[in-house]
């Protein structure tokens, strides 16, 4: 490369570099740079609120998360210790029933007699 052709490119850039400086206007440049750094500050505020929250949801979790397995193994222990107690009760009332078929009513009087819910159903 020539210098002329060095020094033409050089000129080039420059008016291409005039010609932007002159879409630019310099007060907007400054507002967006200002508005800029305030929701960076924003930003930065609301990460550290969000960072201290986090560390709190940690701490209270540890607290918790003991109580909640211990629990949840109590409640599944429990409904084992009911699905037997229920399947025994089952069979001695189908026991009971073939022993004295009078003890207990057909299916239309049982409902007028039994409202309860059924526990064993699921809930919709």
């Amino acid at each position: 490369m020539g210098e002329e052709e060095r020094e033409s490119i050089r000129a080039a850039s420059e008016e291409v570099s005039r010609q932007f400086k002159t879409l630019i206007n310099g007060e907007e440049v400054e507002s967006v740079k200002q508005i800029q750094h305030l929701i960076l500050g924003r930003l930065q505020d609301s990460n550290a609120v969000l960072a201290h929250f986090n560390e709190y949801s940690e701490r209270c979790y540890a607290e918790v998360s003991g109580d909640f397995s211990r629990n949840t193994q109590l409640l599944k222990s429990i409904k084992s210790d009911l699905d037997h107690i229920f399947t025994k009760l089952r069979s001695m009332k189908a026991k009971l029933k073939a022993t004295y078929p009078d003890a207990f009513p057909d299916g239309s009087a049982t409902d007028r007699l039994d409202q309860r819910p059924d526990l064993e159903m699921p809930l919709q």
